[in-house]
This record gives structure tokens, sequence and C-alpha cells, in this order.
């Protein structure tokens, strides 16, 4: 099976109001078509964590940081980085990632179905029945011609996760996607993701609070272990098995 993340102490620090912030990723791999979920408390770096996997957010350090998406060639992310290749992994983020933000990030002035079209026209891809396929599968083939604030918010993340995943990427990121739907809502949305993306053989990597979501969608959990060093001076994070 193809290690599409390889992760070796990679480090990112912040520092607000005195206090610092050290989140640690000592070792993680995971593999395609993983579903993988990391859980802890709010504050404690998920979210920074997904946004390094996503290629938004520089890492501090590294010893070793790669992506090999299972239809791309294998990246040294840590290196572009270093050498400030911006271009080159926006165009490795477009191709190969999906992310979907906990407010939904649908664009207010665009249809659902300009929404969802998006990433393909970004990267050029062929008009095909692709955008109408998942957006049935997703429940919300009705709804593209309505501009999102017409949407339930239910209805908004259906259509957030269609357009992450509209020019299957290799790789789903997904931050607390459901955390202000109801939890039948939730639970359901995510069924049917799932379902999606088992299909489309797409890794999925999402975060989450909801301990007991999660142990019920059978997802490998990367935990996060805390302290205070430096005489409480940084609050440090590590993710791990």
């Amino acid at each position: 099976m193809t290690v599409v993340y390889n992760l070796k102490n990679v480090v990112k620090e912040r520092l607000s109001h005195g206090i610092g912030f050290r989140l640690i990723v000592p070792d993680i791999q995971i593999s395609a078509q993983e579903n993988i979920a990391l859980i802890g408390h709010s504050g404690c770096g998920k979210s920074t964590l997904l946004d390094m996997l996503a290629l938004i957010l520089r890492p501090d350090d590294s010893a070793q940081f790669n992506l090999h998406p299972i239809d791309g060639d294998n990246h040294d992310i840590g290196d572009l980085w270093q050498r400030q290749k911006q271009s080159q992994l926006s165009q490795i983020r477009k191709r190969h990632i999906g992310y979907v933000l906990q407010s939904g990030g649908l664009l207010p002035y665009l249809t659902v179905r300009e929404n969802i079209e998006l990433p393909r026209k970004l990267l050029g891809l062929p008009d095909d029945d692709s955008i109408n396929s998942i957006s049935k599968v997703l429940g919300i083939h009705r709804q593209l011609d309505k501009l999102p604030g017409f949407l339930s918010a239910g209805e908004r993340q259906r259509a957030a996760f269609a357009r992450a995943l509209s020019h299957r990427p290799s790789v789903l990121i997904a931050d607390e996607p459901t955390s202000a739907l109801d939890p039948i809502t939730a639970q359901k949305i995510m069924a049917v993701v799932m379902e999606v993306i088992r299909g489309l053989k797409i890794t999925l990597i999402t975060a989450s609070h909801d301990w007991a979501h999660v142990y019920k969608m059978e997802l490998r959990t990367l935990r996060q272990e805390a302290e205070a060093v430096d005489d409480g001076k940084v609050y440090q994070s590590r993710f791990m098995d």
C-alpha cells in the first residue's frame, strides 16, 4: 500500500501574548485509502496540523515531510517549503487535496453548482457528469442552481464536501466539518461521505473533538498529548498513534 504522507519531527511554533505554542509530529505515516481522525481538545493543534497536511501552512522544521499521491509523484514537501516553491506547492495542493472547512467555505456569490465546479475549472479539467453524479449521491442535486445562502446548514456542508471531491483528489481533509450540525444530521452526512470516498479510493483525514463520533466511524486515531515546558512558557502538543 502506498504511503501517502510520511512525517518525521515536523514542528510548528507560534507565539501569542508572550506564551508559546509548539506542535510536534514525531513520526506519522498515512497510507492510501486510510481513514484518519485527529482527536484532542480545542486549541491542541488539530487545525494547525491539518493546514500543514493541506500544504497551506509552512512547518518551521521537518526532518521528513513527504506527500505521495496515488496518482502522482513523490513530493518532498519540506524541501519545497524551504526553497519557497510556492507555485509548485499550489499546484500539488489543487490537484491532489480537497479541503472542507468547519464553516464549509462556499463562495456566497456563486451557485452551488459553480462552487462545486470551481476546483475542476482551476485545474482545466473537462466538463463531464461528475458534478451531477456526486451531487445526487450527497443528496443536493436539487439545490445546484441556488446560492449557498438559501441552503440549510446540512446542505451547505454536503455542498462543501461535493466541491472538495469534485476533482477526485487523492486526499480529503476535513476540519471538524459537522461540528455546527445536530448529531443526527452529522452522522448521516459522514456516513454518505465515507461511502463516496471508499468508492473513489480517497484518503480521509479529519479532526474532531467528538470522540464518540470518531469511534462509531471506526477511524484510525492520531492522539494528542500535551505538556508545559520551559517553565510553563511554552505549551507543547504532540500527535502520534
